[in-house]
């Protein structure tokens, strides 16, 4: 049954590559256990799912905006986007001069990328999930002591600028997914849950203390600087931030049940 239901999933994930251009397809992600670097030293599990193979690219956001008005600059709440939201864009509707259409959107704010998934029939994945599938080099599932892929994410950190290149650029990791690293950072679902004051990563406190950064919790990994990273910028992060190295990319929860 199990089968059936994976050629299902690659089915539909064909149909929807084939109707929407390469940009909107999806890879399933098998899932498992790791141990995150911060909230807990044991195992957390997670759940199949798919995943969008690009980050959501400016001409995607564009026809977004187009037929969701209250996302366009002039138009967007204060509460729900700062004042660089798509600041680079020549007015509502229009792309800056120096931006490509298979370029990652930036200078978008996590409610706006939220509701950008969320009328897809998508979400954003959370930090578990994200954090799950960047593991992944070209070749293996977790390849976080490879200290060869440290040096390269870190390098891309070092590195100005990435986030005007084009999608697919990168190599495309174990799962079949590019530019997870090397292009942008992107946004989660629960992009700074991780920093709460309760004992637990689960604890009922997460989600009063989401969008303001509280005491960090003990670390798994002391060597992994990059995750070390990007734990810190999600931490300093609050919703309606919009920066101009910051994007997203979907996931879709797998329900058998609806096949």
């Amino acid at each position: 049954m199990k089968s059936l239901i994976r050629l299902a999933i690659c089915f539909t994930v064909l149909i929807q590559s084939q109707l929407y251009g390469q940009s909107d397809s999806m890879v399933e992600i098998e899932g498992g256990e790791f141990v995150p670097l911060y909230g807990t030293k044991t195992e957390i599990p997670v759940g199949d799912f798919l995943m969008d193979v690009y980050p959501v690219t400016n001409a995607q956001f564009q026809k977004f905006v187009k037929e969701n008005p209250q996302w366009k600059r002039s138009k967007v709440k204060k509460l729900f986007a700062d004042e660089n939201y798509l600041k680079d864009w020549k007015d509502d509707e229009t792309l800056g001069e120096d931006q490509f259409e298979d370029a990652p959107v930036t200078n978008v704010s996590w409610y706006a990328a939220k509701n950008y998934c969320e009328c897809q029939g998508k979400r954003l994945p959370t930090v578990d999930e994200w954090e799950y599938v960047a593991m992944a080099n070209k070749e293996k599932a977790d390849a976080r002591e490879e200290k060869s892929y440290n040096r390269f994410i870190l390098g891309w950190y070092e590195t100005p600028n990435t986030y005007k290149n084009r999608i697919g650029q990168t190599f495309k990791n174990y799962w079949g997914v590019y530019d997870l690293h090397g292009l942008v950072w992107e946004w989660t679902l629960d992009f700074n849950s991780v920093l709460i004051t309760g004992e637990s990563r689960q604890d009922s406190t997460g989600e009063n203390n989401l969008f303001c950064g509280a005491a960090a919790v003990g670390a798994t990994d002391l060597m992994n600087y990059a995750a070390f990273m990007r734990y810190a910028f999600r931490g300093s992060m609050k919703a309606k931030y919009s920066i101009k190295n910051l994007g997203f990319r979907c996931v879709q929860d797998v329900k058998p049940e609806a096949l």
